[in-house]
């Protein structure tokens, strides 16, 4: 990854943890349209405080075409992005009762079994609980079901 996240450290009392979501660093990795954005995003983010992906974004990305383990690591190494690998007890409650909401929802409008993958809810309420903003680029995925999480 060239230039912009490596290297830089948020400052002060206030600094803010900052959750990101699967699909921004893979838009990253890919050089997708999205990645410049992904990038100006992450970049303001870093200069406010730490970067931060849980443990199944971790694991998504270490299913990237052509990356892996060593790569990933080296990435995340590279671009000052810490993982937490520790999910709380308080994450999994919360993801549950988002996922059952969710669940109820769709049965509800007729819309048949949750289609939504369990992994989506791990992670936003894991950006909900464990830090204090959130870049994705499912913004409307999680609005509906976290609309007190602070997207970025």
């Amino acid at each position: 990854m060239d230039g912009g996240l490596a290297g830089r450290t948020g400052s002060g009392a206030q600094a803010l943890k900052t959750a990101i979501d699967t699909n921004v660093l893979s838009a990253l990795l890919s050089g997708e349209t999205a990645s410049q954005e992904c990038k100006r995003q992450l970049d303001e983010a870093r200069l406010r405080g730490n970067l931060v992906i849980c443990a199944p974004v971790y694991a998504e990305l270490c299913a990237y075409p052509g990356a892996g383990k060593p790569f990933v690591l080296t990435f995340l190494s590279e671009t000052s992005i810490l993982v937490d690998f520790q999910m709380t007890e308080a994450v999994w409650h919360e993801t549950a009762t988002r996922f059952a909401g969710y669940a109820i929802r769709r049965r509800k409008s007729g819309g048949g079994t949750p289609k939504r993958m369990l992994v989506d809810f791990i992670v936003g309420a894991h950006a909900l609980l464990m830090a204090d903003q959130f870049v994705t680029l499912d913004r409307d995925r999680y609005i509906k079901d976290f609309p007190e999480l602070n997207l970025v």
